[in-house]
Parts: C-alpha cells; structure tokens; sequence
C-alpha cells in the first residue's frame, strides 16, 4: 500500500495528472478514458489519498486540534512557535490565522477524487476492480469534505473536475447540502469497498467498507441522527471478527513490550500510510509530499533526544487531563509521559521537558526505527475498533437503551484494565461515563475536539472549555474563520459570523 498510494509522484498535481497526463498540454484536457491502462487508474485513486499526509491534514492540523480543545497547550519553542494554534485554542484567532488557511486549503484530495470519478466509469478495466477504486473516491472525497464542513460550516461543494476554463468563483454551500453529499458518496463507498480481510498485503490500507461504515456512523452522531442505523453500522464491523479483548491498546502504535512497530493492525479500520522515505522529499519541512509522519518528532518530549530528530515538544498535557484518568487506567502509560513512568526505549523521562510536566508518548518510536526527522514510517490511526464500539454505546443510550449501552462500553473498560460500569445509569450519567470513555481511549489522536463540538449543538463544548479557563469560547467560534484571503480573492465568499 505504501508503495502504491504515497511513494508516486503526484506532487505536481494540480488540474489534472497522473503518470502519462503530466506530460500532456494543455492540462486542462483528460482526453479519453480509454487511454487509461489498470495500472493508469489505479495511480490515478491513488494520488487523491495523498493529500492526507500533508502538514494541512494529519501531519500536523488535525492533531493541533487537541490543543484547541484544552488537552493540552502548544509547547513547542515558545515565542512565535505555533503562535496560530494558540489564538485558536485561546478563542481570539482572526481571520488570517494560519491554521485555519491550512484546513480551508487542504482540499485537492477532492479534485483528484473528483477527477478520478469522472474518467473511471469509462475506463476500460476489470469491473470489480473500477467499481471498488470508485468506491475508495467516494470514500476519501466525503472524508475531505466531512473535515471541512466540521471545521467552517458552509463549505464550496465541488463534485467535477475544476479545469483552467471553469468558473473559481463560487459561492460557499449551506452545510445540509454538504452533508447530504457527503452522506451520499459515503453510502455509495460502502456499496462498492470491500471488507478489510478481502484485501491482499500489497492492498492493505487502502479504504474498506468498515472504514466507510465506521464514517457513515460518525456523520450520523455529528448530525443527531439515525441512531438505529448507527448501530446496525457498528455491529457489522463488529461482526467481520472484530475482538478487543485480543488487542492491546499499545499495538494501535509502538508497542515497547513486543518492540514493535504496527501499521494496519488488527484494531486498525483506516491509517494514513507513511513509507518513512527521506528520498520522497527534498525538504521535508515544506514539501507536501514528505514521507515522514511528524507526531513522532513534534510530541516527544524537546530536546530529550528520545526519538529522531531529538522531539519537538508540542502538546504539554494538561493537569486537568491527567487528572481524568481513572485509577488503575493501563491507558495512560502507553499515552503520556509522566514522572516516573515507564522508562522509553531505556530513557527515563524529565518532566523538566515540560511545562506541564507533561508529554504525550503514545505516538513516539524508537531511534532504531526512525533516527531522524525525515524517515518516520510509522502510519497515523484514523479509524479503529474501539472508536466503533464506544459510537455504537453512544447511540444505543441514546434511543433509550442504557442498560444495552454497557455491553460495548464495558468492553473497552475491560482492556483498561477497569471496572464495568454497573446497571441502574441514567441516560443523562450513560451519556457523560460514555463521553470520558471516548476522551480517554481516544487521547490524542484527533477526535476529542469533534466529539466536543457536535454533543447539544456546542453548548456541551462551551461548557467545557469554559470550566478549563478558556473563557472567550462561544458556540460561533467553534468553527474556525474563513481565511481572509481566500474571501479577498472570491466576492462569494462570506465570513463565518462569529469573526465578522
């Protein structure tokens, strides 16, 4: 997978590219799918995954949010060093904030989808093997569009190529409408993916049908919606032999008890896929097509020189939320590091290193397998089981089950290492133990923020951020602001209204 998906160059793409196309003129012309061999379209799906590694995705964006939502502060150097994180997380960021332009312009894994998706169907090829490609476009284009719409609301819907001759300007789409496509195209990506054990290992990683299933669930919660269906969703992963109670927790990453590294494990629905190739790049710092996954680096402890590069020191964890773990919770030596903790790959941790006293550990690899910064392989999880699980409690309490609720609640408790959660919950406790699970089996792996802002509508996150201290947060400005610039070169283009 890694060879096939991310190791190809399509760093040049733009209107249109894939192989054979980046020598063509003028770029705005596919001409015909016919064209097209096996291996052509195979490239061309390929490249719309790409764009998920990037800095503006989840190298870097999507995991920042859990600062945003007070896990924890930037770190980092100080000073300027992540100064648009911290407006964010502060609730004074304005409309120039860098972190909001890096989201709003981490859409061309939607043009590629949307250009694959308009030569495929008239593609000669072997039919099973077009519909599932078609299938892994719907997939990652209702991905993209299910970040965006989550970030700012109203969003520009796009469902064709964009070719130089084609209007730029358009105006942004009312979230429903997104929502609707992006439900669509999800449904049509479940129809057509195969289940994760049909893929071959060339193939692992990939898009499957528990991932869009597991997607299709997670839309419906963010909505309030189809809680049934919510649970008929889970319960199919669930039913393709799914079993937490023979998956550490420590295998989702580096796990130091085996030593070893797991990508597309057991647990694992959806990864973003690094080769950890430092040739992949000139600069890894600034090319979108790096090869390096940066969680490694930019989390460890700085200066500590316990993973390549040495650690940047991003996201000191706050007091508040070590203070939330539950005692006995084996989670949290595998999530953070903590004065006297266990020792990393023989190194014994300084909470010096931190503001806090403390970092977060789970996504950290030893120096024997990655000794830089550039040529970190290690995959970013995205989607896996125990997120199915706790989505398919949720909703179950929410039609009223409570007690049914329990049985998979308590069945990620139990890899914890913690208590069942006993009968006799309200609907309004089953809902909190329910949210806490999620915080805390999830920690730092970009979900935390999204969970916050879709319960009752942001009141629920409001609530929170205010009780942390974060005082400037309201309901508006749970969406991030539409980059200025963006709105200076589009006259369509409307401000969010809590930054107008």
């Amino acid at each position: 997978m890694k060879k096939l998906i991310y190791i190809l160059a399509f760093s040049a793409f733009c209107l249109v590219s894939c192989d054979k196309f980046l020598d063509r003129t003028p770029y705005d012309s596919i001409g015909t799918a016919s064209d097209l061999s096996t291996n052509d379209a195979i490239s061309l799906v390929s490249a719309a995954y790409q764009p998920l590694q990037w800095p503006k995705l989840y190298n870097m964006r999507i995991w920042s949010t859990d600062v945003v939502a007070g896990e924890s502060s930037v770190g980092a150097g100080g000073g300027t060093d992540g100064i648009e994180t911290v407006q964010l997380s502060n609730f004074t960021a304005d409309p120039a904030n860098g972190a909001a332009v890096d989201v709003w312009r981490s859409n061309p894994g939607i043009l590629r989808a949307n250009l694959a998706l308009s030569i495929l169907p008239d593609t000669e090829m072997d039919e099973a093997l077009k519909s599932r490609l078609m299938g892994e476009c719907y997939f990652l284009r209702a991905h993209y569009y299910f970040i965006l719409v989550r970030f700012f609301g109203d969003v520009p819907l796009r469902t064709k190529p964009l070719f130089a001759s084609d209007d730029l300007n358009i105006a942004r789409t009312p979230k429903e409408e997104v929502y609707e496509q992006i439900i669509a195209d999800t449904k049509e990506a479940i129809d057509r993916l195969p289940y994760k054990a049909q893929y071959d290992n060339a193939n692992l990683g990939r898009a499957c049908k528990e991932a869009a299933e597991c997607m299709l669930a997670k839309i419906y919660l963010t909505l309030g919606t189809n809680y049934g269906e919510v649970v008929s969703l889970c319960q199919d992963i669930e039913n393709q032999g799914y079993d937490l109670s023979k998956m550490a927790y420590a295998d989702n990453w580096y796990n130091p008890e085996t030593g070893k590294l797991n990508q597309n494990g057991p647990e694992s629905l959806f990864e973003i896929q690094y080769s950890g190739d430092p040739a992949a790049c000139t600069n890894w710092l600034s090319d979108n097509d790096n090869q390096s996954q940066w969680l490694n680096c930019f989390m460890a402890p700085r200066n500590s020189n316990m993973v390549g590069g040495g650690g940047y020191g991003w996201q000191h964890v706050t007091q508040e939320f070590v203070d939330s773990y539950e005692p006995g919770d084996l989670r949290k030596d595998v999530t953070i590091f903590y004065e006297g903790c266990p020792d990393f790959d023989g190194k014994e941790y300084d909470p010096e290193w931190s503001t806090t006293g403390y970092n977060v550990r789970k996504w950290c690899v030893p120096v024997s397998i990655a000794n830089k910064v550039d040529n970190c392989p290690a995959n970013t999880v995205v989607y896996r089981f125990a997120d199915v699980l706790l989505m398919k409690a949720e909703a179950l309490n929410e039609q009223g089950q409570t007690d049914e609720a329990r049985v998979p609640l308590n069945i990620v408790r139990r890899r914890a290492g913690l208590a069942d959660i006993p009968s006799g919950k309200t609907k309004a406790q089953m809902k909190e133990i329910i949210i806490h699970e999620r915080r805390m089996e999830l920690a730092f792996e970009g979900h935390r923020w999204f969970d916050l802002i879709r319960i009752d509508n942001g009141e629920y996150a409001v609530k929170f951020l205010h009780g942390i201290g974060k005082k400037n947060a309201t309901v508006g400005r749970l969406l991030y602001p539409v980059p200025q610039v963006e709105i200076d070169s589009n006259p369509l283009f409307t401000q969010n209204e809590a930054y107008k």
